[in-house]
């Protein structure tokens, strides 16, 4: 069983490599030229990838691997007040929506995660942020959903099971992360 799971997972990345080599480079690129600008990346999903988004706003706020000034990254993800209070008041699909409206800038970047495509908080949180001007990217799987058909950049694993969606997920953001290591110094303005 062990080999079989982690065959489908090399299976699942090197397709990732060899399909999708383009778009996480345009994701990196993109998250750079972000916090060069002084923008603010957002991330937000649910779930496991809840988790995520809140991983890779600590990797850009603290650090990856190299030292580096901190830089502006929210998980939407993280606030249990916020979270809480929109959810009674609004509906839980407007939970990040809300929290976009409020915080987000023209030319920011919001990354939404949901491996199915589907997530009704985060397709509202990605017409909310187009309206407003950030740049949009959605990390999916399997078809993409509806949510590949509304953002400017859209980034769906190649497969049907939720973990190795989710473990390609994290691969894309620690690339996006080297990408900002790589190009984002002690000397730049953080």
């Amino acid at each position: 069983m062990i080999d079989e799971i982690l065959q489908e997972h090399i299976g699942v990345i090197q397709r990732l490599s060899s399909e999708h080599s383009d778009p996480i480079q345009q994701l990196g690129e993109k998250a750079v030229e972000t916090l060069k600008t002084g923008r603010t990346i957002f991330f937000c999903g649910n779930g496991g990838s809840a988790a995520e988004c809140q991983h890779l706003a600590a990797e850009i706020v603290g650090r990856f691997v190299k030292e580096r000034n901190g830089y502006p990254a929210i998980a939407l993800t993280a606030d249990t007040s916020a979270l809480t209070a929109i959810s009674n008041d609004y509906g839980y699909e407007r939970v990040f929506e809300r929290q976009v409206e409020a915080l987000g800038r023209p030319d920011d970047l919001l990354i939404g995660i949901s491996t199915s495509g589907s997530s009704a908080n985060v397709l509202h949180a990605m017409r909310k942020a187009r309206e407003i001007g950030l740049f949009t990217v959605g990390l999916t799987g399997k078809d993409g959903g509806i949510l590949k058909d509304i953002v400017d950049l859209c980034i769906s694993v190649p497969s049907d099971i939720t973990a190795h969606i989710q473990e390609a997920h994290l691969i894309i953001g620690h690339i996006m992360c080297s990408f900002i290591d790589a190009n984002l110094s002690v000397d730049e303005t953080g």
